[in-house]
């Protein structure tokens, strides 16, 4: 409780003695004894690159800052690299800033806490005598040193814009005295450290209710709801045994079409920027689809193998890399067209299309296990092995009962979720302001001791 209060305890209004103003845009007026001036001043570039390659291989991110590439692969089976060698790679000393220069404008740098290398793409910095590299990972990770990394960019669109060195080094900065920047690292390093402690909790808390709804869910499409209901053996291993009133069916049997999807040619113009949603999997985020990142026109409906899906059918990713986790299926509440790696399904009268939704979520895991096919590239779904598949299937009435309890339990569940997210956007908020108070002088934190350590 005590840590919790720290936490949330208003950003302390303790200022410098003295301040004088500034000619950075974004900062006023800055501690008395703070100096103002170029980056060029304080940082020279390093381009040592590696014979070999075989250092550790480090990436950057806007997020996570300078991390061990190999920390953050999701499956074993991801390449460390798509290079086929890591000789030339720049290498990067602990300490040393990190730019990646095509994304400097949201963030993606960072001082690196290990030895290693980085892509030749980047730009690798040290700090002369005047730098504590842990007080600027702080400050050019702050919204406006990103503001001023945009500005001195060069490029048509936010996708293309690229830091050189030149430019980074033209950027006002301010300097305080070393004992002030090693005070505010050591004051950020706790006060983050405890702050993401408090957002790691509550993620995890977000992870065990999803895992929740999904067992809820999963115990109501092959269970039922009535738990004195007589049972019956459904002649599957996975399902065990169903409600004696219950049928199980291969999903060909519930479904009337199973349409594909494609990509117009790129090179054509006219098939893009209509007014018509080409769902791919990244779309695929909410149960019910309305629009998408990318639309086409009619004439690409018209002119190729893209065709106008119905609203309210029900579409499936069958190949992305995200199906080593999961399997995204939605109902498009429009009419849409779709990529290659979707496949959009009608149903008979047999099976009601919310419900079929929700077997898919409830045995999702199942399914996955039966029918994804796992390749080194990306992972697919197998068609056949899908159509053959056996899912329980009550009568029509139990079907509504059954998705009106659903509906009901993952509402109250998603209320929870709802609100524990918007605790972690408010301390995130706080987090950011806390920082930027810090490494502008707003705060004087000189005085600050660790009461944990100091016992």
């Amino acid at each position: 409780m005590a840590k919790q209060k720290i936490i949330f305890a208003r950003i302390m209004r303790k200022r410098y003695p003295k301040y004088k103003p500034t000619n950075i845009p974004w900062l006023k007026e800055a501690p008395e004894e703070w100096e103002v001036l170029r980056y060029k001043y304080l940082f020279k570039e390093i381009n040592d690159r590696s014979e070999k390659g075989e250092e550790e291989l480090l990436s950057v991110s806007q997020y996570t800052g300078v991390t061990v590439r190999k920390d953050k692969l999701e499956d074993e089976r991801d390449n460390l690299t798509n290079a086929s060698s890591l000789e030339g790679y720049k290498r990067v000393d602990k300490n040393d800033l990190v730019i990646n220069i095509m994304l400097a404008w949201n963030g993606s740098l960072g001082v690196s806490d290990y030895n290693g290398i980085v892509s030749p793409a980047y730009c690798v910095y040290k700090g002369n005598s005047q730098v504590f590299s842990k007080y600027f990972h702080y400050l050019l990770r702050t919204d406006f040193s990103k503001n001023d990394f945009k500005k001195v960019s060069t490029g048509v669109v936010d996708s293309r814009l690229r830091m050189y060195s030149d430019d980074f080094f033209s950027i006002y900065t301010i300097l305080p005295p070393l004992p002030d920047q090693r005070a505010i690292a050591a004051f950020l390093d706790h006060k983050c450290a405890l702050i993401d402690t408090f957002i790691q909790k509550k993620t995890r808390l977000i992870e065990l209710l999803k895992e929740q709804k999904q067992a809820l869910i999963n115990r109501a499409v092959t269970r039922g709801l009535d738990p004195e209901a007589p049972l019956k053996p459904s002649g599957i291993e996975w399902l065990g045994d169903i409600p004696e009133g219950w049928e199980v069916k291969k999903v060909k049997y519930v479904i009337t079409s199973l349409a594909s999807g494609g990509t117009p040619s790129m090179e054509k113009k006219e098939f893009w920027d209509g007014n018509i949603p080409w769902i791919s999997p990244k779309d695929m985020k909410y149960a019910e689809i309305f629009d998408s990142e990318i639309k086409v026109t009619h004439l690409a409906v018209e002119k190729t193998s893209v065709k106008l899906i119905p609203a309210n059918s029900i579409l499936m990713v069958v190949r992305s890399g995200i199906l080593q986790r999961t399997l995204p299926i939605a109902i498009n509440r429009v009419s849409v067209t779709i990529n290659q790696d979707l496949k959009a399904i009608t149903l008979n009268n047999t099976i009601m299309f919310e419900y079929f939704i929700g077997i898919i979520r409830g045995i999702e895991n199942e399914l996955l296990n039966a029918c994804r096919k796992v390749v080194a590239t990306v992972d697919s779904i197998e068609i056949p092995y899908l159509l053959d598949f056996m899912i329980p299937v009550p009568s029509l009435e139990d079907q509504k009962k059954l998705l009106d309890y659903i509906k009901r339990e993952e509402a109250n569940i998603d209320l929870v979720i709802s609100r524990i997210t918007r605790e972690i956007d408010l301390i995130k908020e706080y987090k950011s302001a806390l920082i930027a108070e810090a490494v502008t002088g707003g705060i004087d934190v000189r005085g600050w001791r660790n009461k944990d350590e100091a016992g």
